[in-house]
Formats: C-alpha cells, sequence, structure tokens
C-alpha cells in the first residue's frame, strides 16, 4: 500500500554506502563511498544531531526529478481540472520551509532561463522499516538544471556527490554532505556557490516515489548501453532497446559497481540517470491525459518542490513539444579523483568547470561535442543540436582508424538527404574499410548510429563514429536490424 509521503521522512548520509567496499583497493578512477569515515573524520556526533534535527522533515524521494516536474509542466496543457491540480499543488509544496525559500533566487519573469536544482534521496520503504541507517539517508544524486523557457531548451549538469567543498563549521566535506547538515538549504547554497549562478527552484524525490511514476508512464523506453549485473543495484538488465518498468530502470540508475572493470561508476551511472530522465520526459510527450492524470496524481505523494502547479501554467504549452533528442544537453561536472586518508574524493577541475558553466549560462551545451564511453557505450555528454558543425565533425579523424582496414560496413541514408551516404562511405573508405551504400528502412533517423552484433565488437564500432565524427553506437540486440556486414553505419539529420 502506498505510503503518503507526509508520514516519511528524508535525510543524507553522503559517507554511508552498502555497495562499497572498504577493504578493496579502487581503480583510479572509482570514487567509492567508506562507511568508516564517520570515525575517520571525527563526524559521528555532527551527523547524529544532523539526523536528529532532519527527522521531522523526512520525505521519500530519488534522484531524477526532473521527469517529475516537467510531468507537472505537461499536466498543465492537457486539460485537466484546475480544483486537481490545486490539490496537488499542495501536496507538491508540503515539507517547504522558510529556509529553502529564503536561499532561492526569486527569477525574474517566467519566461527567462531559470536553475533548479533536483536532489535524490536513497530511501525507500525497506529501508525506512529495517532502520539500516539509523533515519539518515544519503543525497545519492545532485543535478543541477538549466530551463530555458523561451527557447525550449533544458540543460542538466550531474555533481560528483564526492565532490570536495568547504562546509562552514563542518569543515572539509564531500558535497553531499550539505544535504545531511543543513537539509535542502544548505544543498542548495553549496551548489550556486559551487556553479557561480543563482538557483531559482528545488525539487527532490525518493526510490519508491521514482519506481511508481514509472510504473504510472507504462515503462520507458530505453536503450541499455551494456549489460548491468550489479546485485547491490537490483535485478540483471539485459542490453539494448527495451521498455524498463519502475524497478528495471531503477537498476539503471542506481548502478556503479557494474562499471568498476571499465572506469568511473559514479560518471556511468549520472549519465544513465539523465538518459532515463530524457526517456520519462519523451514518454510523457506521447502520454493521454488519463496517463498523464495518473502519473501525476502517484507523483504528488514523493516529491517535494517550490513549483506551484499555477506558477508552471505560463511556460507549460512551450515545453509541450519539446524535442528529447535536439533540446536536452547534458554533460558531468569535472573532476579529478583523489584518495586521501582511506577516502575517495574528487577534486573539481576549476578551468573546465568554468568554462562548461559559462557554456551553460549561454544556453549552450555543457562541452562542444557528444561523448560515449567507447567501452560501455554510456553516453556520457549530450548536445543535441547545439553540438560541433557538421563540417568539422565529418573532417575529423580518428587515433583508432587504422583499425578499420578490410572492415565491411553497410552505410545506409536514414535521413532522406541525398548524397549523406555517399558521403559517410568515402569518409570510412579512405580508412581502408570496405563500404557498400543504399537507402535505409526509412527516412526519418534523427540522429547518426553505428550497429554492431557482439559486445567483443563495441570498440570497433566507436572507432566507426570516432572516425565519422558523429554517431551512437548501438548493439543489435534480437536481431533489430538487418546487415550482413561487420557494421551497419545508418546516416540520421544530424550528419547535417
Amino acid at each position: 500500500m502506498m505510503k503518503s509521503k507526509k508520514n516519511s521522512g528524508r535525510h543524507s548520509a553522503p559517507f554511508i554506502d552498502e555497495s562499497s567496499n572498504a577493504q578493496s583497493t579502487p581503480t583510479a578512477y572509482s570514487s567509492q563511498y567508506d562507511a568508516s569515515a564517520y570515525s575517520r573524520h571525527g563526524n559521528a556526533e555532527q551527523y547524529q544531531a544532523a539526523a536528529h534535527k532532519q527527522k521531522k522533515r523526512r520525505k521519500r524521494k530519488i534522484g531524477l526529478t526532473a521527469a517529475a516536474i516537467f510531468l507537472v509542466v505537461i499536466l498543465a496543457g492537457a486539460g485537466v481540472a484546475f480544483a486537481f491540480i490545486s490539490g496537488i499543488d499542495r501536496n507538491l509544496q508540503d515539507g517547504i520551509d522558510d529556509d529553502l525559500m529564503n536561499t532561492l533566487t526569486a527569477s525574474d519573469s517566467p519566461s527567462e532561463p531559470f536553475y533548479m536544482l533536483l536532489i535524490g534521496v536513497d530511501k525507500s520503504d525497506e529501508r525506512e522499516e529495517s532502520d539500516i541507517y539509523g533515519g539518515a539517508y544519503r543525497t545519492d544524486s545532485m543535478i543541477l538544471t538549466r530551463v530555458d523557457p523561451k527557447n525550449c531548451k533544458i540543460t542538466m549538469v550531474s555533481i560528483y556527490r564526492d565532490t570536495m567543498v568547504e562546509l562552514g563549521s563542518y569543515g572539509k566535506q564531500k558535497i553531499n554532505a550539505a544535504y545531511a547538515f543543513g537539509g535542502p538549504a544548505l544543498a542548495v547554497k553549496t551548489v550556486s556557490e559551487l556553479a557561480g549562478v543563482p538557483i531559482h527552484h528545488y525539487a527532490e524525490i525518493d526510490f519508491n516515489g521514482f519506481e511508481d511514476v514509472v510504473n504510472a508512464l507504462g515503462g520507458v523506453e530505453v536503450d541499455v548501453p551494456m549489460a548491468i549485473n550489479d546485485p547491490l543495484a537490483g535485478e540483471p538488465l539485459e542490453a539494448g532497446p527495451q521498455t524498463l518498468n519502475g524497478s528495471q530502470a531503477l537498476v539503471l540508475c542506481r548502478s556503479r559497481h557494474a562499471y568498476d572493470q571499465y572506469g568511473d561508476g559514479d560518471l556511468m551511472r549520472a549519465a544513465n540517470q539523465r538518459m532515463v530522465i530524457s526517456a520519462i520526459l519523451k514518454k510523457i510527450m506521447s502520454s493521454d491525459v488519463a496517463t498523464m492524470t495518473n502519473t501525476v496524481n502517484t507523483l504528488a505523494n514523493y516529491i517535494t518542490t517550490d513549483f506551484s502547479v499555477s506558477s508552471i501554467l505560463g511556460f507549460a504549452n512551450t515545453f509541450k513539444d519539446i524535442n528529447v533528442e535536439e533540446d536536452i544537453y547534458s554533460a558531468m561536472e569535472p573532476t579529478t579523483p583523489l584518495y586521501e586518508n582511506d577516502i575517495w574524493w574528487a577534486i573539481l577541475d576549476e578551468e573546465p568547470w568554468r568554462e562548461m558553466m559559462k557554456r551553460v549560462d549561454a544556453g549552450l551545451p555543457p562541452t562542444e561535442e557528444g561523448l560515449i564511453d567507447p567501452n560501455t557505450g554510456v553516453t556520457l555528454a549530450v548536445v543535441g543540436d547545439g553540438g560541433t558543425s557538421s563540417s568539422s565533425k565529418k573532417n575529423s579523424s580518428s587515433a583508432n582508424s587504422a583499425t578499420l582496414n578490410g572492415v565491411k560496413i553497410a552505410v545506409r541514408n536514414g535521413a532522406g538527404i541525398n548524397g549523406v551516404a555517399a558521403e559517410a562511405a568515402a569518409t570510412l573508405s579512405e580508412l581502408g574499410a570496405i563500404t557498400d551504400t543504399g537507402n535505409a528502412d526509412n527516412s526519418k533517423y534523427k540522429n547518426t548510429i553505428i550497429v554492431y552484433n557482439k559486445d567483443a565488437d563495441k570498440a570497433q564500432a566507436q572507432a566507426i563514429a570516432d572516425a565519422l565524427g558523429i554517431g551512437q553506437i548501438k548493439k543489435n540486440s534480437g536481431g533489430t536490424y538487418s546487415f550482413t556486414t561487420d557494421y551497419l553505419v545508418v546516416i540520421g539529420a544530424d550528419w547535417q
């Protein structure tokens, strides 16, 4: 039976992580938590005091809150009765206190770009009932989001939870300790100072809330980059395009140890969280009024935000036609790992960070080009329609281009633009590939894809993408794509 958020709590303990192994030797890229950090830092009493202070305000939340907020936005344009909206409006704001409202910066105009902080807390019914953390829960994810109603753009920048910051009298801490010590108000203040931008709005949601929202939508369609087998996150997931229910989507958003052999698990997990947010938004766009109503009714039990439904009505129609593939940008805060006194930290790379936030604040993607991890297929940065020009993409070369010698590649025109398949094939042929060209099954592909059959072929597929300077690699799970060559390249409209 669903529990009202009024009877649940919220609190974050940033250094506790049941999925970490304090005795193991982390890789150079990992940023695992250490449960013994309490005693090493002498912060046990501080955390206990913070937990006691937060108990009265605990709620159930998780970190994919962007979808929740924009669900309300879409709802406004769906013709749902105002009385119903007013009812969920009161529920959404339950728990917003004066400290938070005094920390948030008032927006000049609803049509102007604004920033919001999305907080995810790893709290669930099971963890609350077991009281495994003594009433203290982690801020599992933090996403700084810029919303531009005028240009219909959304930019998401994930913040490493291990980011080293100074928290006043609490001293040197990981950034998610801000929520543990000072609740949403201190979390907002800390991220605002880190990014150098004002934060106008806030939202948070928990594990149970996320699962129920995804289920209310009937699941979401996601192309899982690689198979996930992480018992600490939940059930295994197969790679490839599929419809995920709430618990499966949560596994994808929680898992980081599935990436231990490949690199930075927190980086991969944050990228997957942003991917699932985009998938939820895409599903919302195609939902009927009944589904939206059911979803928002579920949502109101779990989300806490300073937004009122009436304040969203002014820009609701702007976002109902958002193109998820082109109008959402995303990336991760640039950091360098540091292992110090048995604790992993993420040290902010200040110059790249300033450049990234300068781009974000100007309405540009956080990075100049999109980025896909060659080992896992995880999309680390998305530039949508605001990335590098097509000419520079197509003229780029890859350090791995020599590996294309003798590789058989079918190049298909999926954009409906004369000559694009031949142009791409010429680029690959110059690098030694054996190509043939033709038309794809349809001419409505928005994005270029490189399809491979076996896990062992993933690196080669990425080499093809690198040679073209564009394209997302996909595993041909279940024989979705039909081709007899080693690889299939479908050129999309992004080639132009």
